[in-house]
């Protein structure tokens, strides 16, 4: 099997690329919420160390073993094995990413399709009703969450079946600037509308009286989940990689954006919270609740509001791509089958597993699967308590103790040896401990409560 030719065309576009992927809604909803909780800028600040123990050198690791092999996942795996002499059992790594982006997309779709269907409802956010009432209604209709799944998964089907360049390149290097002028659009608003010095404070005031081992986990675990490592998604695009990139370089800017993002995102979204006296929440209710609840009271509202639900939309869509991709990615080297042929067969999947997920707001909310949890969440569970940290971990071990010295040495740009020999060690001895620690804590309340 030959490797494939196809590369980025654009110079920004891998890193366009990859911060879109790990640029998603779990970031925007769920990093801003920890710092607040966490210390704030004591927060912000491990969660910086822990970017430069366990993210980079993993992302670098990943990036290596996919430029090298010009493969997707599975192969790529294989591949850097063969060449290392070792067992190409370790494909199995890439299968797991294989597995966990399916998964990860069946779920994601759902809440991203309640995204696409706030675009709607938050332009009419003056209405009487209220924003619990508002995202009840929402939900407890399976043929609403239907629809939106489907056109959801339609759309990611539709960039995957076009291609790397046509497909994927075209659309991220059109997304990405977009997200970044809304982004800048709701931080503004925050400043106008917003108490924007305390929602300044709650995410950098350093409070250190606050630092706890359980701070250093949650930040551990942001470091690792957010820059979506683990399942194949960088190993990847990595693949389509140029080879005059420098692999350091391009890996801390995307660290870098993937960063500011989330940043720029507790910066538009808490000032508002703060200013209309809502509860500083994370995940769903923050942005579906809270927000609404906001958009409702707040000057031009009903424009602000679809703003803010398309970036929340751009940036799932800029993440699950690349969920899809990795396996469509194998088919299509494999020939198995047609690259629209795999997008549509792998969407389909997809979109036939998240009808459970969808189902768990409603004719489902009282069924449960794993250890007490509904459908969605016993794929959360499946996805990243699992199989991420497990793919990440086992990334580090095969990068750190079995992959090639040569192979890294000539895929890293010349005078990198410096870079090398920190990487080398960080990936060797820190970041296969680090994940396992995040890997081991977020297991701990799934045996307590059986």
């Amino acid at each position: 099997m030959n490797k494939n030719t196809i590369t980025w065309i654009g110079k920004w576009t891998f890193i366009l690329a990859a911060a879109g992927s790990a640029v998603g809604l779990g970031n925007i909803w769920g990093f801003p919420y920890k710092a607040g909780t966490n210390g704030g800028g004591a927060f912000v600040l491990i969660y910086l160390g822990c970017i430069l123990m366990i993210g980079l050198p993993i992302m670098m690791a990943e990036i290596i073993i996919g430029r090298r092999a010009r493969k997707s996942p599975v192969n790529a795996m294989k591949n850097g094995a063969i060449e290392s002499g070792v067992s190409p059992k370790w494909q199995i790594v890439g299968w797991g990413g294989l597995l966990s982006g399916i998964l990860i997309l069946s779920f994601y779709s759902v809440l991203a399709g309640i995204c696409l269907n706030y675009i709607g409802i938050s332009a009419g956010a003056n209405s009487a009703m209220s924003s619990v009432e508002e995202f009840s209604r929402a939900t407890a209709s399976a043929t609403n969450l239907l629809f939106w799944h489907t056109v959801f998964i339609s759309l990611n089907i539709l960039i995957i079946a076009y291609g790397v360049i046509s497909g994927i390149e075209r659309v991220i290097n059109f997304m990405m600037p977009v997200l970044f002028i809304l982004i800048i659009i709701m931080v503004l608003n925050a400043m106008i509308n917003g108490d924007f010095m305390r929602g300044l404070s709650f995410m950098f005031a350093p409070d250190f009286s606050q630092v706890t081992p359980a701070t250093f986990l949650s930040a551990m675990g942001q470091a690792f989940f957010s820059l979506s490592l683990g399942m194949g998604s960088i190993m990847c695009y990595g693949s389509y990689m140029p080879d005059n990139e420098n692999i350091f370089k391009t890996s801390l800017t995307v660290a870098g954006l993937d960063t500011l993002i989330a940043i720029m995102a507790g910066l538009a979204i808490f000032p508002i919270i703060f200013a209309y006296g809502l509860d500083a929440a994370s995940g769903p209710n923050l942005v579906f609740v809270s927000m609404l609840s906001a958009f409702s009271d707040m000057p031009f509202g009903n424009l602000l509001g679809p703003v803010f639900f398309i970036l929340l939309s751009i940036a799932a869509l800029s993440s699950s791509i690349s969920l899809l991709e990795p396996s469509v990615a194998y088919f299509d080297e494999e020939k198995i089958v047609s690259r629209p042929v795999a997008a549509i067969s792998l969407g389909f999947i997809a979109w036939l597993l998240g009808i459970g997920s969808l189902l768990s707001f409603n004719l489902w909310s009282d069924k449960t699967f794993i250890a007490g949890l509904d459908f969605l969440g016993s794929m959360d569970f499946i996805t990243n308590q699992l199989l991420m940290p497990l793919g990440g971990m086992f990334v580090a071990i095969f990068a750190g103790w079995f992959l090639s010295t040569k192979i890294v040495v000539e895929e890293l740009s010349e005078g990198q040896e410096k870079v090398f020999n920190i990487w080398k060690f960080f990936i060797k001895f820190i970041s296969p401990v680090l994940v396992a620690s995040v890997f081991i804590n977020q297991l701990i309340p799934f045996f307590q409560n059986l």
